[in-house]
């Protein structure tokens, strides 16, 4: 009878988490829980190149989801951004690799996210740390695709 019931606790977890997924959402779970944040897509050489430049200010659970064709080496810089950002740089299954936090504004000093990285998230400064994100977390979002460790449920016509 637990097995039973185990399973359809999971099966609905299951379930609520493919719900939540949503093109203009992430969602990173951990051993502290879940945040989800409202995010602009960022995935053309332009739209990543203008990222949250002149940006004056973001909502407390809003950020920019950059999104890269393949897993690659990316480093960011501050130029003409003008808030603190924490940086989420996130594997092709959605596994965080690093947290940079609170890069400063206007800094020319360059970022890097390291190897292997597909997705970088950017949030407002110090947030990471206030909620408790850090490597080895897991993001949620479409981009991922199936093969993702939190991979959302297709759509299907009923």
């Amino acid at each position: 009878m637990k097995a039973l019931i185990l399973a359809l606790v999971l099966g609905m977890a299951a379930q609520l988490a493919a719900a939540a997924c949503a093109e203009d959402r992430v969602t990173i779970r951990g051993d502290w829980g879940q945040a989800t944040f409202t995010v602009k897509i960022a995935d053309t050489p332009a739209t990543r190149a203008q990222g949250l430049m002149y940006v004056e200010t973001m909502p407390r659970m809003a950020g920019m989801l950059f999104v890269y064709e393949r897993p690659q080496a990316v480093s960011f810089w501050m130029k003409n951004t003008l808030i603190p950002l924490d940086m989420i740089f996130a594997s092709p299954q959605g596994e965080i690799l690093r947290v940079h936090e609170n890069a400063v504004p206007g800094d020319l000093t360059p970022i890097p996210g390291g190897d292997g990285v597909q997705m970088v998230l950017e949030i407002n400064g110090g947030l990471a740390a206030r909620l408790g994100i850090a490597a080895g977390d897991i993001m949620q979002h479409p981009a991922f695709g199936a093969d993702a460790i939190l991979a959302c449920r297709e759509k299907t016509d009923s």
